[in-house]
């Protein structure tokens, strides 16, 4: 059911003039993950950019661009990222690099930063050792997720917030390494 509803989404969708097409998938390397990464062939060839707990983005036209992983610095979701690098290697998609979700929580209070979910040293050694760019980090803020809920990501809702200069900067990051600088 799943990859029939990819199939409809990519090709019997009207996408007018895109630039960027983001599909959210679920963290893992899943029958889902294997079967879009082997068997969605899109102008020949199947390479994805991995975004938001492994989101797919293709350009409009569909020409492949590369995987963007993203994961907590919680040691396992450090492992569950690791076993999707190794798969997106081992089906030959390029890796533009990583994102560290919910890295730090400012207390509102005492404005003390907190991590969470442990060290973010541990993204970072798991970077070197994959020999992948660590592309950014994005706060654990309540802020995110209530935006969200009403409809409105954090860039509309708050732009001028910490928050939202994290996902700018992150967009501009990967914009670049696709070849849309400037956008």
């Amino acid at each position: 059911m799943v990859m029939k509803a990819m199939q409809q989404l990519l090709h019997e969708v009207d996408w007018g003039g895109l630039d960027v097409l983001v599909l959210d998938l679920p963290p893992g390397t899943g029958d889902t993950q294997l079967t879009i990464t082997q068997q969605v062939h899109l102008n020949g060839e199947t390479k994805w950019i991995e975004f938001p707990q492994q989101s797919v983005i293709q350009y409009a036209n569909w020409q492949p661009l590369g995987a963007v992983i993203v994961s907590t610095p919680h040691t396992l979701a450090i492992r569950d990222a690791v076993k999707g690098i190794n798969m997106f290697k081992k089906v030959d998609v390029d890796i533009l690099g990583l994102v560290q979700n919910m890295s730090l929580f400012t207390c509102p209070h005492c404005h003390t930063d907190t991590a969470v979910f442990g060290a973010n040293e541990r993204v970072t050694v798991m970077c070197q050792e994959n020999g992948i760019d660590l592309l950014g980090e994005i706060p654990l803020h309540p802020a995110i997720g209530d935006d969200a809920d009403r409809g409105k990501p954090t860039v509309v809702a708050e732009p001028e917030s910490g928050r939202a200069a994290a996902f700018m900067g992150l967009a501009r990051t990967i914009a670049s390494k696709i070849g849309l600088a400037g956008s």
